[in-house]
């Protein structure tokens, strides 16, 4: 409509313009037109923002596909993604392997059941306009944007038909979701009857178009917050209960929630995968339409500690590099919130100079004023009785680790307010 209305104002100009009241006329239909035009193209603004993440690193040995391998295979991984969208793309990384690694296919499709998927729905993913891909080692590549009618909380499909892989493998060992590996391409296929395993491989992250006024929280943590005790393919981590909780509310339903969650995590050095400050840019920084940070990670660090004196000065340590977290975050207009470290005694972790620098931690996190605002799952996880324990009902027998009913009780911990 604009440039149709622009055309005939253009080819009227000059006789327009041979009367001032005329050319008076002229500059305020030009005027309205292009005001009009751009106000609704601001009323329809869209931008990326992530509807699901996990934190790459290097698969242990012991967390290897399966036979038969990626090479030359089919592997079908699920995900349950936060917020939904009718155009999205799809992040894959080769950060910590060193060799190359080949997809000659990628499908994304709606799962269903199981290896199921809905055949109707299977969309082939592309990358600068080729089906097929290298990735180089220490690399991550983005598919092609493509239109697919993502919902919310919807289960999806990625299915890939590898070439040559890489020894080492880049993923993600604590999917607490099955995938499905089949010799050969069998990329369409409905339904998969080979090996299962319950790891992802390659797949980085998600992202949607979606209102301007969309936006990502980033869930920063170790296994607590990527999931250990939650049920496999039921997707009830914490940061699950989180996305459903703010889908329910209408000021929050615009909100994706982003895991970057690794088991074994520590904040200060490498212990499974790399550290929290280490990764930080990658794993928030560069996430998309990321405007909130919780953090919840710590507990790694003082549970491997040989004595009072290295576990007060890892507690202090753990404060310089809260605060250096923060002052990132805050540079990128990133709201941070603090999670207080849940109970450690009668846990593998509990040492009495542990539980010192645990609460020391804790304290700071509290009453510092450093972080935007403080959820406190240590109060919610604790038993009253107890402090120093975790309740009966919320462990999953380790005294460290939530239960299923222990993740939802740190989801419904997450006050949806401070996402307004």
């Amino acid at each position: 409509m604009k440039q149709n209305l622009l055309q005939f104002i253009t080819r009227s100009h000059h006789a327009l313009t041979r009367s001032l009241p005329a050319l008076i006329i002229w500059s305020v239909l030009f005027s309205f037109i292009n005001h009009g035009c751009k106000t609704a193209d601001a009323g329809t603004s869209e931008k990326w923002v992530g509807t699901w993440s996990t934190a790459p690193q290097l698969v242990e040995p012991h967390n290897m596909p399966p036979e038969p391998g990626l090479t030359n295979n089919t592997l079908r991984q699920k995900v349950r993604v936060s917020i939904g969208g009718d155009s999205l793309r799809l992040r894959f990384s080769n950060k910590f392997s060193n060799s190359p690694v080949t997809m000659k296919k990628v499908q994304i499709a709606a799962a269903n059941d199981s290896s199921a998927i809905d055949v109707n729905t299977i969309k082939n993913l592309s990358f600068s306009g080729a089906s097929q891909i290298t990735m180089q080692p220490g690399s991550t590549v983005t598919s092609d944007a493509l239109a697919f009618n993502l919902k919310p909380r919807m289960d999806l499909a990625i299915t890939i038909y590898f070439g040559q892989t890489s020894p080492d493998v880049t993923g993600h060992p604590g999917s607490r979701t099955t995938s499905y590996l089949m010799e050969g391409d069998h990329v369409s296929d409905a339904v998969f009857n080979g090996t299962q395993t319950d790891h992802w491989y390659v797949i980085n992250g998600i992202d949607v178009k979606a209102p301007e006024s969309a936006a990502a929280v980033v869930t920063l943590g170790n296994s607590i917050t990527d999931g250990r005790g939650s049920g496999t393919n039921k997707q009830n981590r914490w940061p699950d209960i989180l996305s459903e909780r703010l889908l329910e509310n209408p000021k929050t339903q615009n909100i994706g929630v982003l895991n970057q969650g690794i088991g074994g995590n520590c904040v200060l050095r490498t212990c499974l995968g790399p550290s929290a400050l280490d990764r930080f840019e990658r794993d928030v920084l560069n996430q998309h339409g990321v405007k909130w940070l919780i953090i919840l990670e710590g507990v790694n660090d003082i549970g491997q500690t040989t004595d009072s004196a290295a576990a007060g000065q890892v507690a202090q340590n753990l404060i310089s590099a809260y605060k250096k977290m923060i002052d990132k975050a805050h540079k990128n207009n990133i709201k941070v919130y603090g999670g207080t470290i849940t109970p450690i005694k009668k846990s593998f972790y509990y040492k009495d100079f542990r539980e010192t620098a645990r609460k020391t931690v804790n304290e700071w996190i509290r009453n510092s004023g450093e972080f935007d605002a403080v959820i406190d799952f240590d109060k919610a996880m604790r038993n009253p009785d107890q402090p120093e324990v975790m309740k009966e009902t919320v462990h999953d027998g380790d005294y460290l680790h939530p239960n299923e009913k222990g993740h939802r009780v740190m989801g419904e911990t997450v006050n949806p307010e401070l996402f307004y």
